[in-house]
């Protein structure tokens, strides 16, 4: 559940009118719900206390500072994938024994600077990286824990570009190198690799998938223990789906009923890495609609949001509710229409041929379901600036990042002198 909700056929973040933050703070613009995220960690906290999981949020579904801090101060770790990534973790606060470090591309830089940030461990996509930690962890002449991912070869059944747990995919090492690796790990004397991870995609809403891929680590875990391999930590990493449109996820509790036999059994700390269940639900797009443009064959409702905003509906086609700020929806005052943004690509729409309430110039829209890989995919394409977003308490809103301006476009640019004239 969300805390955006029609009161009098207004809608509301909390306790404070949507169309009121148009107003105020202009579009386009994000809103998040504070309680509506940190209602969604505590769910899955509660959902796993047995185990007493680490939860570390997924940084890259929303990587605002005042998302992390708020996570970070209800006990949340962090799963980063980039030395940017980091700074913000430690921006914010997170204990570096609460950071783990995913990514199939880690750069010298980032691996020396997490190493000296003393994080939990990082997660090790291929032999050559791991080779590549420990030169590192040698050359500063400290030991550093490290976790195997685990490619599984298992179908999420989710959108292609977001599987990552197929054999055919970029990520993790298959079971047969990663138990050469354990076999020899004492050969990599500044690494102590500890753990497995997976993670096998995102906006997954069955269990089978997950159910799949950890009863294979379960056989995996045994069959090492057996060979006298014994490990600390298991990372299931992220992947719970959310509802954008007609989708039926499982609960934190109905996941929880479904794998905690299975992590039980592995006697294993549990480290897991949500990002869009946490967040997804609890952010929106504002936009405001431009034009009203009619052809002979369609509808189009021109928005002053793009899809450097929200890139999802062009990258994924993906599905997000779009709903009037003011709701007077009738089956006999709707009409079909394409939503669509101001960039000059064909791709710049967030839905085509929908039945939506009748609307004019000058109203407001919410795009739901925007609070996970929405500002943080947003691009200054077309030199639009990027949008403003506040978080809503119960009562007040909080500017959290500034709306950019024309001289932020431009501020690392440089015209070399000799174009100068000079």
């Amino acid at each position: 559940m969300h805390e955006f909700k029609y009161k009098n056929n207004q809608l509301y973040c909390e306790e404070i009118k949507v169309q009121d933050l148009a107003e105020r703070f202009d579009t386009p613009l994000y809103v998040y719900s504070y309680h509506t995220l940190i209602d969604h960690f505590q769910k899955l906290k509660t959902a796993f206390h047995s185990i007493n999981p680490l939860i570390c949020y997924s940084v890259k579904a929303n990587s605002n500072l005042a998302i992390l801090k708020a996570l970070v101060d209800k006990g949340a770790g962090l799963d980063i994938v980039s030395g940017g990534e980091l700074f913000r973790a430690i921006r914010v606060g997170c204990p570096a024994q609460k950071i783990v470090y995913a990514s199939v591309g880690k750069t010298d830089r980032e691996i020396e600077e997490a190493i000296k940030r003393g994080i939990l461990f990082f997660n090790v996509e291929s032999l050559p990286e791991l080779e590549n930690i420990n030169c590192i962890a040698t050359r500063l002449n400290k030991v550093t824990n490290a976790a195997i991912r685990i490619n599984p070869d298992v179908e999420p059944k989710t959108h292609k570009f977001i599987t990552t747990g197929k054999l055919t995919n970029k990520f993790g090492i298959d079971f047969a190198t990663a138990r050469k690796i354990l076999l020899v790990r004492d050969k990599f004397s500044y690494l102590n690799i500890c753990g497995l991870h997976i993670h096998i995609g995102s906006q997954i809403t069955e269990s089978a998938p997950f159910v799949s891929a950890i009863k294979k680590m379960v056989r995996f875990i045994n069959n090492l223990k057996k060979i006298g391999i014994r490990l600390e930590y298991l990372n299931i990493g992220g992947g719970l789906g959310i509802i954008y449109d007609k989708e039926n996820p499982q609960t934190a509790k109905e996941f929880a009923k479904k794998i905690l036999p299975l992590l039980k059994k592995t006697e294993l700390k549990i480290i897991m890495e949500p990002g869009r269940f946490i967040v997804g639900n609890a952010g929106i797009l504002v936009t405001k609609i431009l034009y009203i443009k009619v052809t002979a064959r369609k509808k189009f409702v021109i928005v002053d949001a793009g899809m450097n905003d929200l890139i999802r509906p062009a990258l994924y086609d993906a599905h997000h509710q779009i709903l009037p700020l003011h709701n007077q929806s009738t089956i006999h005052n709707s009409e079909k229409a394409d939503i669509v943004g101001p960039i000059c690509e064909s791709a710049d729409f967030f839905a085509k041929e929908r039945l939506i309430p009748k609307v004019r110039e000058g109203d407001y829209l919410a795009i739901m379901g925007a609070g996970a890989y929405g500002f943080s995919m947003s691009s200054n394409y077309n030199s639009r600036c990027r949008a403003k977003e506040v978080m809503v308490v119960k009562d007040k809103a909080f500017v959290i990042r500034k709306r950019e301006t024309q001289e932020d476009l431009i501020h690392n640019e440089i015209i070399p002198p000799f174009l100068l004239g000079i």
